[in-house]
């Protein structure tokens, strides 16, 4: 039987008097590929930073196997992000390093020649010298998700990492999730495209302020359960 790597028992999130997810219960099996989908302001954002520790529960708990949390990496949306600090391309994806580095250790040629393979296979191999507010949404997309490598965690949580990006871009960062589950890691991305969703992702959690439905997508993905999540966050029903 396959070990939970994150459960959460009648989890509520939000701020002061916004509940923005309430009483979801259910568990992201180790090593498996899932989707958080749901219309805008079911609360998708809001459960990865509760997953991630950003968020306190309101209610309920987020219990997560042994030093999951340790080995945890995140990919927020690019709006989140501040691109007008000056730093490079290369530093950003070196940040990925920083757990295993520490603060203190000399960032040496091994980590340097890791720092260059993950540019490498991004597609970013001359871009370590360009300062990242010059990079298109794509390109920036591509360097975090070298930075991604360069974590090298078990678990990965995208919120939206294919928002604002082209074709061939979307592709070649779907591979390299589907690189990372082939390899056993834990991989849960919020996404809007369904179709996307329906032909890549085996699990799926379909959120509209309270979970609507949790398992194998085909199953969750249906026009019933669609519908009723449109109504939700319309608050139809609530």
């Amino acid at each position: 039987m396959t070990s939970a790597v994150i459960e959460l028992d009648q989890l509520s999130l939000g701020w002061r008097d916004r509940i923005a997810v309430r009483d979801v219960t259910g568990a992201f099996a180790r090593g498996s590929l899932t989707a958080i989908v749901g219309p805008n302001g079911a609360g998708k954002s809001t459960l990865v930073k509760g997953i991630m520790g950003l968020v306190s529960p309101l209610r309920g708990q987020i219990r997560l196997a042994g030093d999951s949390r340790r080995q945890m990496a995140c990919l927020p949306q690019l709006g989140e992000l501040d691109r007008s600090f000056p730093i490079s391309t290369y530093d950003l994806v070196a940040m990925g390093a920083w757990r295993r580095v520490g603060a203190w250790r000399r960032f040496d040629q091994s980590e340097h020649e890791r720092v260059q393979a993950a540019l490498a296979m991004v597609g970013l191999a001359d871009f370590g010298p360009r300062i990242i507010g010059t990079l298109s949404g794509g390109q920036m997309q591509r360097a975090l998700f070298a930075r991604l490598l360069l974590h090298d965690a078990h678990t990965l949580l995208l919120d939206e990492p294919f928002a604002a990006v082209d074709r061939h871009t979307t592709e070649d960062l779907m591979a390299l999730l589907r690189d990372w589950h082939r390899e056993g890691r834990t991989v849960i991305a919020v996404l809007h495209d369904l179709e996307m969703v329906r032909a890549y992702f085996p699990q799926a959690l379909l959120l509209a302020g309270q979970a609507v439905a949790w398992g194998p997508t085909a199953e969750v993905l249906t026009p019933e359960n669609l519908h009723l999540a449109r109504h939700l966050c319309a608050g139809d029903y609530l």
